[in-house]
């Protein structure tokens, strides 16, 4: 139990003598329990800060792909992240490019005004009776050993700004690091 003692009425080295005063104590344990409950309510109440995290879809390492699966290289964009916050783009494979390969920066007035370039110029390139439209850009990225995580999140959220339908994270080739080694 929680008290809080003032003291008593202890006779001073005077001569004279004076009344005896009761000895006051008050009992703190109303309080402490008091305060627990209200901490415990604001903290049960309090709603806390979600994470924000980005969906990311995955393919499983088991599985074996028994067919390649081919992509129109007119509609895929290659971004292959480097050492050094280097950032190199190109469309179509690495052997005969469409266009590139361009070194970026991971700003937008680089990488997303390419993204959105992209998008808009490679729908036109890939129309066809069945599909007048056009199809969507896809984007693959490829991070190298020497490549940092904030860069790869860079990309990501130039992606998800440039609301990029169809993106991957692929493996890197050997001869797209070459790329870097200039």
């Amino acid at each position: 139990m929680a008290q809080l003692d003032t003291g008593g009425g202890k006779a001073d080295k005077g001569g004279k003598v004076r009344s005896k005063k009761q000895n006051s104590s008050v009992d703190l344990t109303a309080m402490v329990d008091l305060a627990f409950l209200l901490i415990t309510f604001f903290m049960l109440t309090t709603s806390l800060s979600k994470p924000q995290s980005m969906d990311l879809a995955m393919p499983d390492k088991d599985e074996k792909i028994e067919n390649e699966i081919l992509i129109d290289e007119n509609r895929t964009m290659n971004l292959v992240l480097g050492p050094d916050n280097k950032l190199q783009m190109y469309m179509g494979q690495i052997n005969s490019p469409k266009e590139g390969p361009k070194a970026l920066t991971y700003t937008k007035e680089s990488l997303r005004k390419e993204i959105l370039e992209k998008i808009k110029s490679v729908p036109m390139a890939t129309r066809t009776t069945a599909k007048p439209n056009g199809e969507p850009l896809i984007v693959l990225i490829k991070a190298s050993e020497e490549s940092t995580y904030l860069n790869l999140i860079d990309v990501l959220d130039e992606i998800a700004i440039g609301k990029v339908q169809v993106y991957a994270i692929v493996d890197i080739i050997p001869q797209e690091l070459q790329l870097f080694e200039e």
